[in-house]
């Protein structure tokens, strides 16, 4: 089998999610592969950000057009260089969690795409479906589930 060309990983900027990450890193850097990196969010709505803007007055460019995913993909991109990989993309997109990392490995032809474990034992994980295993279960390439907790 040959090496994985495209990984994709998620991340919500929680701790675990950086080990995901890590790890990921690691597997693009011994395969050579490029890493993008991804994080879901959802908009702040526009009365929050006027509301912030006008608090902010002079410093009212701190919020326009942030996310808060980006700063989580900064430290990410950081980490994934740091555990060797040389080709990392980032990319915050508004939608859930899975719907962003199937779209992910679709629009970027990924090979491999990299979760961490986390809701995967627990009840309502269990009840309700976790992020890994809807992930596992949807993506239609191979799955790493990175045990992070």
């Amino acid at each position: 089998m040959p090496a994985y060309k495209t990984i994709v990983v998620g991340t919500d900027g929680s701790a675990t999610s950086f080990a995901a990450v890590d790890r990921a890193g690691g597997v693009a850097a011994d395969t050579g592969a490029r890493l993008l990196i991804v994080s879901a969010y959802t908009p702040a709505d526009p009365g929050d950000t006027a509301a912030a803007e006008d608090a902010l007055k002079g410093e009212a460019h701190l919020v326009r057009g942030w996310t808060p995913a980006e700063e989580a993909l900064r430290e990410a991109a950081d980490r994934a260089r740091a555990a060797g990989a040389t080709d990392v993309a980032t990319h915050a997109v508004d939608g859930s969690p899975v719907d962003v990392l199937r779209a992910a490995v679709r629009d970027h032809d990924a090979d491999l795409l990299v979760v961490g474990n986390r809701g995967l034992n627990t009840l309502s994980g269990r009840l309700l479906g976790s992020v890994p295993s809807d992930a596992a279960r949807r993506a239609g390439v191979d799955v790493l589930i990175v045990h992070t907790t």
